[in-house]
């Protein structure tokens, strides 16, 4: 014999077949208060609610960049849960120091904003100079950092630091403009030949901006004793290896770590954030939801 669904049977199977509306992500900027001034972030976060199940991430961007680095990233993660990216201090529209951080210092900046959040535990990305700060963020708060996502993670030896600190940068500026030229290359130099124009103009602008502090976050990132540091950890870490200028560097930081897994991007360089962005999201998410 057959039998007839009931009322209710049937309404639930009509339900079931529905497909879900498309989640939207919210972007949105915002200030708080930390002990430089006011910090500028740009946040996301899912329409449909349900964010609250998993770690908000924080994202630190390297100098003389700011959080706007992180936009394609905030737009695909912020589909599962809040993504804060910080326009560290002296970048973006973030206030400056008076005189120049030590990564600690832009550690206890980011301190600042997951108490003012209230953000009783997060997951950490740091891109570059922003992977040390991330580190040290971690070490100074091992009950609230969760895990690590290091990218490009800037461990310099003396010579490498001798060097860097010997360097001219930013370049003075001259009536005739070639110190934009200058510029110029260097930020071509530094994020490799697949980043987009556009990113390579807001490296610029970043740079052009921030005057004599634009050096500061990246200068920090190279007399960071990293040796010292990252062997305290105890955050399982994702580490992201493209094939930019710190791709050695980054190999030495993922042989100091305790606990961390090594994906190595050979077909991405400086721009990992830019047209790498879907790559770097999607282990990002492994990672943070195994």
């Amino acid at each position: 014999m057959t039998r007839t669904p009931s009322r209710s049977a049937a309404r639930h199977a009509s339900l079931s077949s529905r497909k879900s509306p498309p989640v939207t992500v919210h972007l949105r900027k915002m200030y708080v208060d930390c002990r430089y001034g006011q910090l500028h972030l740009h946040t996301a976060f899912p329409s449909n609610g349900g964010f609250d199940e998993r770690a908000p991430l924080v994202c630190l961007h390297p100098g003389p960049l700011s959080g706007k680095v992180f936009r394609a990233l905030l737009a695909d993660l912020g589909k599962d849960r809040s993504v804060y990216a910080p326009d560290l201090p002296g970048y973006g529209e973030s206030d400056a120091p008076e005189s120049p951080p030590a990564i600690a210092d832009y550690a206890a900046a980011v301190g600042d904003l997951i108490d003012t959040l209230r953000l009783r535990q997060v997951d950490v990305l740091g891109y570059q100079a922003g992977s040390l700060v991330a580190a040290e963020l971690a070490l100074a708060r091992p009950e609230q950092v969760r895990r690590l996502i290091l990218a490009g993670v800037p461990v310099f030896d003396a010579r490498e630091r001798e060097a860097y600190n010997a360097r001219p940068w930013p370049a003075r500026a001259r009536e005739d403009g070639s110190h934009l030229v200058e510029e110029w290359q260097r930020v071509q130099r530094s994020r490799g030949a697949t980043a987009s124009l556009t990113h390579l103009g807001e490296d610029l602008a970043g740079a052009l901006r921030g005057g004599e502090s634009a050096s500061w976050l990246p200068a920090a990132a190279a007399n960071y004793t990293a040796g010292e540091r990252l062997p305290l950890l105890r955050q399982s870490a994702l580490v992201l290896r493209a094939r930019d200028e710190f791709w050695d560097m980054t190999g030495r930081a993922d042989a100091l770590l305790r606990e961390s897994r090594r994906v190595d991007l050979e077909g991405h360089n400086g721009g990992l954030f830019d047209t790498g962005s879907a790559d770097v999201t999607r282990y990002a998410r492994e990672f943070l939801d195994r």
